[in-house]
């Protein structure tokens, strides 16, 4: 099985400089750019194409189009590959052969940032909700034959800043498809800085909400309790109380069935 690594990144000087950095072997770049002064490169194991486009989402969607792998890995610009993420990642597939779709570690390199390595197996409806997009390798023929595709509603650089990889893996549980996590370390993120979180605020619980709804119509409120209560002791800085953001989620359940459906 051949492996593409699919990255997603914006206003790119230097593809060279890129795919060095992050230490890649077969790769796509999705540039999304208001100038398009970088050239596509559209053939050998390091690809490149530019869109005058703006959101994550759809530049994952633009990465599934034109990838070719067998299993492709979903990447942002702020990642270096381990030495042997080949290997770890074939011995994966070689472990669950049923798998469309195995989750990995991705380290962080402030040892203040760790995260947690959870229990190799299979990955349920809840369980998705732990998972990164940077820990998502699929096999690209299992997307393919479901007409999968990230909903381009969510994700940054949209108004629903967040939670697309959550929807997409919801999507894959939804049409039969197999999700394992194997805590093998295949990258460590560079950059701990997010470029969308501002806390726990009345935004970031509207966008949760939405994630939700998009999720499941039938479970959302589910969600939306369930997440209220396991994290409210993040939030309660903020002075936000659980009914409180349960509240806010519902409002952004609304926002999103009034400006997206």
């Amino acid at each position: 099985m051949n492996i593409e690594i699919l990255i997603s990144t914006m206003n790119l000087e230097n593809h060279e400089d890129l795919v060095n950095n992050l230490k890649v072997k077969k790769s796509l770049v999705i540039n999304q750019t208001n100038t398009m002064q970088i050239k596509d490169i559209d053939y050998g194991d390091k690809r490149l194409y530019s869109f005058n486009e703006k959101g994550l989402s759809k530049s994952r969607n633009r990465a599934l189009d034109n990838a070719i792998g067998d299993i492709c890995v979903l990447a942002d610009d702020d990642l270096e590959y381990e030495e042997n993420y080949e290997k770890t990642i074939n011995d994966g597939y070689i472990k669950y052969p049923d798998a469309d779709i195995i989750a990995f570690y991705v380290d962080n390199y402030d040892s203040n940032k760790k995260r947690p390595k959870r229990k190799e197996g299979k990955i349920n409806f809840l369980k998705s909700l732990q998972i990164q997009s940077v820990q998502v390798t699929f096999k690209r023929k299992s997307i393919k034959d479901k007409k999968i595709r990230f909903n381009e509603n969510f994700g940054a650089g949209t108004k629903f800043y967040m939670g697309e990889e959550n929807i997409f893996l919801a999507e894959c549980l939804k049409k039969g498809l197999k999700i394992y996590y194997v805590p093998k370390t295949i990258a460590t993120l560079k950059d701990n800085n997010s470029s969308w979180f501002k806390g726990f605020d009345e935004n970031y619980f509207n966008v949760r909400g939405a994630v939700f709804y998009a999720m499941s119509k039938t479970w959302y409120k589910l969600l939306i309790i369930q997440f209220a209560i396991r994290k409210r002791k993040r939030f309660i800085d903020n002075k936000i109380s659980t009914l409180k953001a349960i509240e806010y989620m519902l409002n952004g359940v609304k926002k999103y069935k009034r400006e997206c459906l």
